[in-house]
């Protein structure tokens, strides 16, 4: 069983608690990271990239020279994909990139990501996080007392405007809900630091769904 500090928002460490062994076994199922990350980044991809057939392109509609008598070769179209500023051969064309997978699988997917950053010993608890000023720089007073420099996830349970104000101008630092956060947002993340209430409530959520185990 896994066993974590709860700190508050000046770095003192005010308790611990027990992780549920049937989310947090530490147990990593790479294949399925690697599935479910190439999802997820195929679904941001745009695919808007696009060129044109020699059917798009405009002028061409004569014959350059006749056909013989020139010593030239013959040509049809100066919108060939042979001449320059022709068509494009098999060019790409604006599509849809995206798909999806079962829910089991993505929700197994998270589990293994939080349980790979969990055995780098990445996940901090804190108690409450709540910047009641809106200031920027008294967020950053509250991760230099967490000690964190890197790339983090901050998931809350419902983050006030405030608090989302004070963190929007941190660029290492991204803040989401619980219900938001996927396996590619804990991996492009160093540290992922929950709020007591948001660990409780992600737990809760992932252990219904645990059955035998998560992507065995």
């Amino acid at each position: 069983m896994f066993t974590l500090t709860v700190y508050n928002h000046t770095g003192k460490e005010i308790g611990s608690v027990d992780l549920n062994e049937r989310v947090f076994d530490g147990q990593v199922n790479e294949p399925l990271l690697h599935q479910v990350v190439v999802m997820y980044e195929a679904n941001q991809r745009q695919g808007t990239v696009s060129t044109k057939k020699r059917g798009e392109v405009s002028g061409g509609n004569s014959k350059p020279w006749r056909q013989k008598g020139t010593g030239r070769a013959r040509h049809g179209s100066s919108r060939s994909p042979l001449w320059r500023k022709g068509g494009v051969v098999f060019g790409p064309r604006p599509r849809d990139y995206s798909y999806d997978l079962p829910k089991k699988v993505k929700r197994g997917a998270l589990i293994s990501s939080l349980n790979a950053r969990l055995n780098e010993n990445l996940v901090r608890i804190l108690e409450l996080c709540s910047v009641d000023s809106g200031k920027t720089r008294d967020f950053v007073k509250i991760m230099k007392a967490l000690n964190i420099s890197e790339k983090t996830l901050l998931v809350c349970e419902q983050p006030q405007q405030t608090l989302l104000r004070a963190s929007r101008n941190v660029p290492v630092v991204q803040l989401a809900r619980w219900q938001d956060i996927n396996a590619l947002d804990v991996l492009r993340n160093g540290t992922i630091i929950f709020t007591s209430k948001a660990l409780e409530q992600l737990t809760e959520r992932l252990a219904k769904g645990v059955e035998g185990g998560h992507g065995k």
